[in-house]
């Protein structure tokens, strides 16, 4: 078992007990957040820092781009 601290550039984001490492370029999915391992650094013998890149999320503007739902 190994102790992984998930992190988004600085942001601390997650911790688990994985019986396996995250590979590099493996696509992760993390609190419902679509996003690619960076990088996996080992600080000691079972501790495990692993750098996330998430995907960015856009917001839609529905109420723009239909002119019939106006507010009144």
């Amino acid at each position: 078992m190994f102790a992984v601290h998930f992190y988004e550039n600085k942001t601390y984001v997650l911790n688990q007990a994985l019986r396996n490492l995250p590979a590099v370029d493996e696509e992760i999915r993390i609190k419902g957040r679509k996003g690619k391992v960076v990088s996996v650094e080992a600080m000691e013998e079972n501790k495990y820092f692993v750098y996330v890149e998430f995907e960015k999320i856009v917001a839609k503007k529905a109420d723009a781009l239909d002119p019939k739902k106006r507010k009144r």
